[in-house]
């Protein structure tokens, strides 16, 4: 299914207009660039401490998912 799709893509692509195609380049790199997260590493980390910590320890309480709706409202 996915090679198909990608065949599809593919075929259209290559009828695109050199206009087209250089817009959908752009926006194809303004997608890229989206996909890094907003989150600094620092706090992912911080995260995934926690989360592995509460794993191994599971009557511990995951404290931020009390601030996930705030958490939220800045990087969403």
């Amino acid at each position: 299914m996915m090679n198909a799709t990608a065949e599809i893509l593919k075929s259209k692509i290559e009828n695109f207009s050199p206009e087209i195609l250089e817009a959908f380049a752009k926006m194809m790199e303004s997608f890229e660039k989206k996909s890094q997260s907003a989150i600094p590493k620092i706090h992912l980390d911080e995260i995934l401490y926690r989360i592995q910590f509460h794993n191994e320890n599971p009557n511990t309480k995951l404290d931020f998912y009390e601030n996930i709706s705030e958490l939220k409202k800045y990087y969403a």
